[in-house]
């Protein structure tokens, strides 16, 4: 685990521990390249609280749309966040919606790697 830590000091202990499961049989060169290409496509959590915050005032689903979940973006737009029902649960669970979208972008570089 202390090579991805080096690497992504910024990461969580549970995102560190599911990517060093992922990256277990990959040399140090293979780990650095999927480091680059990872660290440009994962949302930080906070990013996430931030945006669902943007409900309240404006533009409900702003956080669902950062997280490619296009339908679901739509339906928080047109519905006020589920009359914010839907935002005040994404603010609860938003960093396990940062952490389910980045385990995705996880396995998807690691098929360009």
């Amino acid at each position: 685990m202390n090579r991805i830590i080096t690497l992504l000091p910024e990461i969580e202990s549970e995102e560190a521990i599911f990517l060093e499961s992922l990256l277990k049989d990959k040399s140090d060169e293979q780990v650095k390249n999927f480091v680059i290409v990872y660290r440009g496509r994962r949302k930080d959590a906070q990013i996430v609280l931030l945006t669902a915050l943007i409900g309240f005032f404006g533009f409900a689903g702003i956080h669902r749309f950062i997280l490619n979940q296009i339908g679901m973006g739509l339906l928080y737009f047109f519905t006020g966040g589920l009359c914010f029902i839907g935002t005040i649960v994404d603010l609860v669970n938003h960093k396990n919606l940062a952490f389910e979208y980045n385990q995705r972008v996880a396995r998807e570089v690691m098929n360009f790697v």
